[in-house]
């Protein structure tokens, strides 16, 4: 079996530690973890993750965020994957810093990224993997918020977190999505 994971995020160093990155940061961690390197290819870097009798094409856009249905729509196609093998991970200020939540599908809660995913994709029947970032910011100045980088308190915390998503999303591709939702879901 073979699956997209769709880490959200923008691309060049003045991005790379920010709160927007989280599925960045995310899809590094697996490369890490198994010595794998992305590689450039069109719309974004594209790593293969292969676990446990799985294929992970892992893909981080270069698209930047707001754009990133492009990219997920390309790389869906070229993988002649459906839908439910698809998992984007991404940020979400709904939710407190370090909260992971996995949904089957669902709206795109006011984020562009998935807005765009969906636009081009369609559908939001797909899986996400959200990463919370916090809502610690000024009305108004939500843009400067998920720009920013962690506070070295928030980034202790999201070190973890980052691993602990790394892990469900491994478990997305071995035990389905409603089991690691179980597994990984924090109340």
């Amino acid at each position: 079996m073979k699956y997209l994971i769709a880490g959200l995020g923008n691309i060049g160093d003045e991005y790379a530690n920010t709160r927007h990155n989280v599925g960045f940061m995310v899809l590094d961690a697996l490369a890490r973890a198994s010595n794998i390197t992305f590689e450039s290819a069109r719309y974004g870097s594209v790593a293969s993750l292969r676990h446990r009798g799985r294929t992970f094409v892992l893909l981080k856009p270069s698209t930047y965020m707001n754009l990133s249905g492009k990219a997920v729509h390309y790389w869906l196609q070229q993988a002649k994957l459906p839908m439910e093998h698809l998992l984007v991970v991404l940020d979400d200020i709904a939710l407190p810093v370090g909260k992971l939540r996995l949904r089957a599908h669902g709206s795109d809660g006011g984020h562009n990224g998935l807005k765009n995913i969906d636009l081009l994709l369609g559908s939001n029947r797909y899986a996400r993997l959200r990463l919370g970032v916090g809502n610690e910011f000024a009305r108004g100045r939500q843009i400067d918020h998920v720009l920013g980088e962690f506070s070295p308190d928030e980034a202790q915390l999201m070190a973890h977190t980052v691993e602990r998503a790394a892990e469900a999303v491994l478990s997305f591709g071995l035990q389905g999505v409603e089991r690691t939702m179980n597994l990984f879901n924090q109340k």
